[in-house]
């Protein structure tokens, strides 16, 4: 949720793959395309939103309607260097601490906004790493956010670990303001991907941060992997997957490296002449998807996998699953709220997000106004079309006459659709039946493309490559 580029590849959750020319082709195509965590995607976001306006949307939140809550925490101990967060690296406690009273200013502010103390589906914490909190940073901000919202005994509490930094004291502080779903930042467990990326993290290091989790009763546990590094080959990423299978986490998100150093300049210390090719990236993702499924795991959209008694699983073969920043979700509520630098926010009116800038972030809470710098209006037209897409990513497939109906529309308003899809529909990417689409399974590494056809905002050059063989 942190980031907003939008360039990393799609995981091929199908054994039917295309190879060779056919391969690189699918490949460049994804690398391209927008992830459609949102509609408008973040591409689209720019100044014309600012504090007032977020503050309008935020009072314009139904009050009987659960609202998310992201907590984005910009700090790390260590720089990654394949990272594409807004994090920067403390190894004192002032920022932090000048961080969290800022971060339970804003917790108040938009409390007193919403004007209730609404529900509370799911809270995220992400980063950066909110592990590098200390036990009473942690009970303030839960104590904050209890005050300010309703935060029930079925709401999904989920936090990002960097296994590196945990301690007792902090594990024990999480488990008591009720973290039941933890995230662990796994990348590789190769010792030579490792150094490249700067992330040294031992398996055993994993394994007894997976322990002591469980221990507490943290049971749901998710691990995030990444293909695509310098270094990495395909023997090594399912040497990886075999590890983290013998954990038997809940689920596994399987990430393509954005390689972006013109807008992360720490990633200009990645050894880019050991980087794989786009083919061995999709070989890399092809073979994961298919150790990880051949052990159970059911595919979930573009590159998560899930255990099928999990609620991933679950609400995805109901139909019920969700795409939103923080990628595939079970989450209904129709409001998200982000706190702190970067956070981005989902509001009655569109999208915000807050300025990546920690010290100007302060300085905004500070004079009693939000942090936001940047967003888009969702109009009428966005919310037709974002259903759309969120169905394609999510089922691939999609009823659009039946998402338009449930919208008072007429699906007829997105003709200009159709006529994208029909090359795409004429080599077999996209079947159509009448309203009714479906990404047949050997194409699902494909299902970006199709959802582009439904983006208003995309740039002509890519949509040209979009159509083209």
């Amino acid at each position: 949720m942190a980031t907003v580029v939008e360039l990393r590849p799609a995981v091929q959750t199908s054994p039917a793959a295309p190879r060779g020319g056919e391969a690189m082709q699918t490949a460049l195509r994804a690398a391209r395309l927008p992830r459609y965590t949102s509609y408008p995607t973040a591409l689209q976001f720019d100044a014309a939103v600012g504090p007032d306006q977020a503050a309008a949307w935020m009072r314009a939140v139904p009050a009987d309607e659960p609202v998310s809550i992201y907590v984005h925490v910009p700090f790390c101990d260590t720089l990654c260097w394949f990272c594409g967060c807004h994090t920067r690296v403390v190894n004192v406690r002032g920022p932090i601490e000048a961080y969290v009273r800022s971060l339970v200013a804003e917790i108040e502010m938009v409390a007193e906004m919403l004007g209730r103390r609404h529900r509370v589906s799911h809270l995220h914490f992400g980063g950066g790493s909110p592990t590098i909190l200390e036990p009473g940073d942690i009970d303030l901000i839960f104590r904050t956010l209890t005050r300010a919202f309703d935060i029930g005994t079925d709401a999904e509490i989920a936090l990002e670990i960097d296994p590196r930094d945990l301690d007792p004291a902090r594990l024990d502080a999480w488990a008591t303001a009720g973290v039941n779903r933890a995230s662990l930042g796994v990348q590789d467990l190769d010792p030579e991907v490792q150094k490249a990326i700067n992330r040294i993290q031992p398996a055993e290091a994993t394994a007894q941060a997976v322990r002591e989790l469980r221990a507490r009763g943290i049971h749901a546990i998710n691990i995030d992997l990444v293909h695509g590094l310098p270094h990495q080959t395909v023997e090594g990423v399912i040497a990886t997957v075999d590890q983290v299978l013998t954990l038997a986490p809940d689920r596994v998100a399987l990430f393509g490296y954005a390689h972006v150093p013109t807008l992360k300049p720490h990633q200009r210390l990645v050894p880019e002449h050991a980087l794989p090719g786009a083919v061995e990236r999709l070989e890399q993702a092809e073979a994961a998807a298919r150790r990880l499924m051949a052990a159970g795991y059911a595919g979930i959209g573009l590159d998560h996998f899930a255990r099928p008694e999990d609620s991933l699983a679950v609400a995805q073969r109901e139909g019920r699953l969700r795409r939103n920043f923080q990628g595939y979700t079970t989450d209904t509520a129709t409001a998200i709220l982000g706190f702190g630098p970067s956070a981005i926010g989902d509001l009655p009116g569109g999208y915000v997000q807050n300025t990546t800038d920690v010290r100007a972030w302060r300085e905004a809470i500070a004079a009693g106004r939000l942090g936001t710098v940047r967003g888009v209006a969702v109009t009428a037209d966005d919310l037709l079309r974002r259903a759309v897409i969120e169905r394609l990513m999510c089922d691939h497939a999609v009823d659009v006459a039946a998402v338009a109906a449930g919208q008072g529309r007429d699906p007829a308003e997105l003709a200009d659709a159709l006529e994208r899809l029909a090359p795409l529909e004429m080599r077999g990417v996209v079947v159509r039946d009448g309203w009714k689409l479906t990404v047949p399974a050997g194409m699902t590494p494909d299902v970006q493309r199709v959802a582009t056809c439904f983006d208003v905002y995309l740039n002509p050059a890519v949509r040209a490559m979009v159509a083209a063989e």
